[in-house]
């Protein structure tokens, strides 16, 4: 997919949590209140949040909590009307670059098992498939795959990784 929008990705902030929060209701069935991100940005240490702007708008956001030496992604999203225009890859990309940051070795997620796009989207950054969680979804019990990079040192990665960067920045 070529990437038609470009978007900065910076450090979430908390006059953005109101649009966030609006987005996070947009795009999933049981939404964290936004007192949550709130609480995220104020007072966990162990977390990091990004929003994808295009322009002074917020599109898209994503975080990650660091645990010891792995990137936890918490939540990524892309507002519905923005979506299918590469911002997804660009915030992707941004967490890459702040996981390696902040000291990470590597990043793990959980997606639906029925979501592929975000699947796709993931192994083009070098994830892979390392398990599944029965039932994870409280919403509706669907199953959560778990998906993993290699170490950040890892030579095919640091290509990978490389290669959707020239695709970002094209």
């Amino acid at each position: 997919m070529a990437l038609t929008a470009r978007v900065s990705v910076e450090p979430m902030r908390l006059e953005d949590v109101a649009v966030v929060h609006q987005i996070e209701r947009l795009s999933f069935r049981t939404p964290w209140p936004a007192y949550a991100f709130e609480q995220e940005l104020r007072g966990n240490r162990l977390a990091r949040y990004v929003v994808a702007r295009a322009g002074d708008l917020v599109v898209g956001f994503a975080g990650l909590w660091l645990m010891v030496d792995e990137a936890h992604v918490t939540t990524f999203s892309v507002h519905p009307d923005w979506r299918r225009q590469g911002i997804g890859r660009q915030l992707l990309l941004g967490l890459v670059d702040l996981s390696r940051s902040i000291g990470a070795l590597r990043m793990t997620l959980e997606v639906r098992a029925s979501n592929e796009a975000a699947q796709a989207l993931y192994r083009s950054f070098g994830f892979d498939v390392a398990g599944r969680r029965p039932h994870y979804y409280t919403d509706d019990g669907e199953d959560a795959l778990v998906m993993t990079t290699p170490d950040f040192d890892d030579e095919r990665l640091r290509a990978t990784v490389e290669a959707e960067r020239a695709r970002v920045i094209g």
